[in-house]
């Protein structure tokens, strides 16, 4: 198997419907199989993947993970991957046709070892959030800091061997979890073990999200906190300078929404909070298993 694309949702059947009808469009000549992970969801998401599987043109595979976060229901589906080459998008997003050519293509070369790609506004009167579309290519080299915003979880890839070589996603982080940016704090870990990444414009997906103006602080918010405590994982895992570096694009990331700048101290303190609990206590039994390994230096 050269690709596993892995599709993870909760309770967002009609979304998922919509996502599926444009997975049936891909075009890959090589060996690629479908995961969708079923994170907990209550509504009628296991008829949808169930009547999927049963006319889809590829290999259709689903696992449940009860345990809420995206951090957790990206580790089951790379628990049961196949492919040399783990693609991830959401059950919001349309991909392009070619769009696993396009990861292929990419992973041809063997320094790299993850890559983000271009996230196109599907329906232009929502809030333009949660979307890329530059169409400059962008190299991160091993050993790099990855800001905020460098990679989208809606639209990225991992060799399978850097994901286990890293751990993993960490299982705090994730929407439905404490903290955001659970695809950032992965590859990172990954640059921090020398894998170069890159962003390719050629690989697309269209986020079709429904957020309009007034989700916009709520989401902002979430997303702060969340980068926040990725910023702090930095410097317990010893990153110190890649610390400073977040210190310093600080004023940059929150020019047009000063207002969130306040929330990353938060986030900050509250992964701090959790790892010192854990440090003290974890040894006795007190705190649960995945925090503490969450806590556990991954560099």
């Amino acid at each position: 198997m050269d690709v596993s694309l892995i599709i993870a949702t909760r309770d967002r059947c009609q979304q998922l419907q919509r996502c599926l009808d444009a997975v049936i469009r891909l075009k890959f000549e090589r060996p690629w199989e479908l995961i969708v992970v079923d994170n907990g969801s209550t509504d009628e998401t296991a008829q949808v993947i169930e009547k999927f599987r049963g006319s889809a043109p590829v290999k259709v595979r689903s696992v449940l993970q009860p345990q809420p976060g995206l951090g957790n229901a990206h580790n089951a589906g790379v628990a049961i991957a196949l492919g040399k080459i783990v693609a991830f998008t959401d059950d919001d997003c349309y991909p392009e046709p070619d769009l696993l050519r396009c990861i292929w293509s990419a992973f041809q070369d063997s320094a790299v070892g993850y890559i983000t790609g271009r996230i196109i506004l599907h329906d232009r009167s929502d809030h333009p959030i949660t979307i890329n579309e530059s169409t400059t290519p962008v190299t991160f080299p091993g050993r790099s800091f990855l800001g905020i915003g460098a990679v989208a979880g809606a639209n990225m890839a991992f060799r399978r061997e850097v994901l286990l070589e890293v751990g993993g996603f960490d299982p705090l982080f994730g929407p439905g979890s404490l903290f955001n940016a659970e695809e950032l704090d992965a590859a990172s870990r990954a640059s921090a073990a020398g894998w170069r990444g890159e962003y390719r414009p050629d690989v697309v997906v269209r986020h079709h999200h429904g957020r309009k103006a007034a989700d916009a602080p709520r989401l902002l918010k979430s997303y702060a906190i969340g980068a926040g405590a990725y910023h702090m994982k930095l410097l317990l895992n010893g990153e110190f300078l890649w610390f400073l570096q977040s210190i310093y694009q600080l004023p940059r990331r929150y020019r047009f929404s000063g207002r969130m700048i306040a929330y990353e101290p938060v986030g900050a303190i509250k992964y701090a909070y959790l790892c010192l609990k854990a440090a003290l206590c974890g040894r006795f039994g007190m705190m649960p298993e995945r925090i503490v390994r969450s806590c556990r230096t991954h560099s």
